[in-house]
């Protein structure tokens, strides 16, 4: 079951990509540890963060 599309899963996967970055170069933090957050939820195509408030960016599936 998916939640997120298209666009949403480009966007994290950008979003964790820079945050995973951030661990090597610049400030070195390990809290860029948390960019594997929405890279894991782009990978997959699903958000559990969605599913309380009802929230569906994929297109509806055809039965």
């Amino acid at each position: 079951m998916r939640n997120v599309g298209s666009v949403d899963r480009a966007l994290r996967a950008i979003v964790g990509i820079i945050l995973i970055a951030l661990v090597f170069v610049g400030p070195q933090t390990p809290w860029g540890w948390v960019g594997l957050v929405p890279l894991l939820t782009a990978l997959i195509g699903f958000c559990p963060a969605y599913l309380p408030l009802g929230i569906k960016t994929c297109p509806v599936e055809p039965k």
